[in-house]
């Protein structure tokens, strides 16, 4: 395959970043160009397998010798569960390396420097734009100790996630649950607050794809936790993980931890509920660096208001609700006008079945870090 410049082979690399699941590690892509010809491919599959440039490096064999390796973050200059992709480069011979995004880490050492001072050519910021936007995820992560937060409500037109009475099975069909459990997949991590535990009793697997099903977390400050409930009967399974306050029966503690329950113990904020910045960094010490929020609304609402949501995806159902049932996200934004709406950025629409997937990001002002 023939690229043109780096721009070009840059995209490729981006293309290729979004196959795999490394976390917690970054979404990697990489290709070795020779003469304006593509001779090696890499991503980074796993953590702990091979980084995208030395899979890119082994692809192109021989021919790597002289060429331009093409990578969407800056190589890695530090031992961890695999070398240094720095001293792979070196030892390939490559003449040039050219990196999309710069490693988000604080005191992390200076690859491009290691790279110039072994007369490697380097050139930065080629697409810098969508190849942070690539480990956007991992940037806040490693930054601020919390996940990527993604606040996922099906919802009908007039945003409402039930019934008055209470009924929500099911608002979209079933291609957009699908669409949800895919979304699963890609997440570390997924929570929701005992009150939909209580209310739904959900299991949060990822029955209706292909995919290893995240972790579980549940805010549930007084352990009102069901021994019943399909999240308990599946822990053996799938991990679940009980966030609570300090005060709570220890013996239900001791019984839930007998059924292979991870209990942690969060402080509780002023208005008596779990601090919710103390959740999230407890749920990124976990090694969770996408966490999928869903529900229920008063959950959509704290984190709202505490400026803890990265990201909304909203499944729209072309339905009427009707009567005074809370909406989706809550009573955290009260615009007064639309310049204090909370509008999306970089917002995505698309059909799934007879319902409308919503993507967008919140706006810097609206978050936190």
């Amino acid at each position: 395959m023939k690229v043109r410049d780096d721009i070009e082979a840059m995209r490729l690399a981006l293309d290729l970043a979004a196959r795999g699941r490394p976390s917690p590690n970054p979404h990697v892509g990489a290709v070795v160009v020779r003469d304006g010809e593509i001779v090696g491919r890499g991503h980074h599959e796993r953590a702990g397998m091979d980084h995208a440039e030395v899979a890119a490096i082994k692809d192109a064999g021989p021919l790597a010798k002289g060429a331009t390796v093409v990578v969407t973050l800056e190589p890695c200059n530090h031992h961890g569960r695999t070398g240094p992709c720095t001293e792979a480069l070196i030892e390939a011979g490559v003449a040039r390396v050219v990196i999309g995004a710069a490693d988000p880490r604080p005191h992390v050492p200076g690859a491009c420097e290691k790279l110039r001072a072994a007369g490697i050519e380097v050139v930065t910021g080629v697409l810098e734009d969508e190849a942070e936007r690539l480990i956007r995820d991992f940037a806040k992560h490693r930054r601020t100790g919390r996940p990527f937060v993604t606040v996922k409500a099906a919802l009908s037109l007039d945003g409402r996630m039930a019934t008055g009475s209470g009924d929500s099975k099911w608002i979209t069909g079933e291609t957009a649950r699908a669409e949800a459990h895919r979304l699963r997949a890609e997440s570390d991590g997924v929570l929701v607050g005992i009150g939909t535990v209580l209310a739904d009793d959900p299991e949060l697997t990822c029955r209706l794809v292909p995919g290893t099903s995240p972790k579980r977390f549940v805010l549930d400050t007084h352990l009102r936790m069901p021994f019943e409930s399909k999240l308990v009967q599946t822990a053996f399974d799938v991990p679940l993980v009980v966030l609570h306050g300090p005060s709570v029966d220890v013996e239900k503690v001791h019984a839930l931890v007998e059924k292979n329950v991870r209990l942690v113990e969060v402080p509780v904020a002023e208005d008596g509920r779990l601090d919710l910045e103390a959740a999230l960094v407890a749920i990124g010490r976990l090694d969770v660096v996408r966490l999928l929020v869903e529900g229920g609304a008063s959950l959509h609402a704290a984190l709202l208001a505490a400026r803890e949501v990265d990201r909304v995806a909203a499944f729209v159902a072309p339905c009427l609700l009707g009567g005074s049932t809370t909406h989706a996200f809550g009573r955290s934004i009260q615009a007064a006008s639309m310049q204090e709406a909370l509008r999306l950025e970089a917002v995505e629409a698309r059909p799934v079945g007879a319902d409308v997937l919503v993507l967008g990001d919140v706006p810097r002002a609206w978050r936190r870090a």
